[in-house]
């Protein structure tokens, strides 16, 4: 299993980075690892998108996954893949698990990003080597772009 973490503070409320994370199609300015949309659908607390992934080390075009975001409003999304018949074969590959934790404090959010894969024993030895040593790095440049997007917003820039 490979998990990566990073916190930052952001200067704004956790409502406003946690709508800027279900707006999905915006929040892939900042995250290189959300690829190209076939499509995202909102409702309420809840997004639905269909996106060819990139991880990070791993060469190639990806198999297009289905995932979903869940928001806890005010404090938290929960990201996942959809359960068969969607993502068929990335179910067979890995487990997938990310969140987006918002916890207000004095000078704004105080963001924590996780993001969990865990790959079958058929592909471990080969994912999972590269994920340790590229997704940490990546979810670190995620959240940072995520505040620097953001306080670009902040400023109208």
């Amino acid at each position: 299993m490979v998990e990566a973490r990073a916190q930052q503070t952001m200067a704004c409320s956790p409502e406003e980075f946690l709508e800027f994370v279900l707006d999905i199609e915006r929040y892939a300015q900042v995250d290189d690892k959300l690829g190209p949309f076939d499509w995202s659908r909102r409702e309420e607390n809840r997004v639905e998108f269909k996106f060819r992934p990139t991880m990070p080390g791993i060469p190639g075009p990806a198999p297009k996954m289905v995932a979903e975001g869940v928001l806890t409003p005010g404090k938290r999304i929960d990201v996942g893949l959809l359960p068969p018949p969607n993502n068929k074969l990335w179910h067979r590959l890995i487990t997938f698990n990310a969140t987006f934790v918002c916890e207000p404090v004095e000078d704004g959010t105080l963001v924590t990003r996780t993001m969990t894969i865990e790959a079958k024993p058929a592909v471990r030895w080969l994912v999972e080597p590269i994920l340790r040593r590229t997704l940490p790095k990546s979810v670190e440049a995620e959240v940072r772009d995520a505040k620097a997007y953001l306080e670009r917003q902040n400023r109208g820039v």
